[in-house]
């Protein structure tokens, strides 16, 4: 069979595979999961069995956890 010489589509440039993300959030991949059925998680698309994020819509998402992080005063005293 001869080979094709096209090149090959790159369908998944700028998406990231559930684990792969689980491995760059330092998270499980059990966490994202509980976060995907309760939505709170960075939105995802399933292919199948197989679940991936967009990277954009990932670091949207981390940014929107940065702005409604509430901001803990210390009071006086010691801990």
């Amino acid at each position: 069979m001869p080979e094709s010489k096209e090149k090959p589509r790159k369908l998944l440039v700028g998406w990231i595979s559930r684990l792969d993300l689980a491995l760059e959030l330092g998270l499980s991949v059990d966490t994202l999961r509980r976060w995907e059925a309760q939505r709170t998680g960075p939105p995802c698309v399933r292919a199948g069995r197989k679940v991936y994020y967009r990277r954009a819509a990932i670091e949207d998402w981390l940014e929107e956890q940065e702005q409604a992080a509430p901001r803990r005063r210390r009071t006086g005293g010691r801990r």
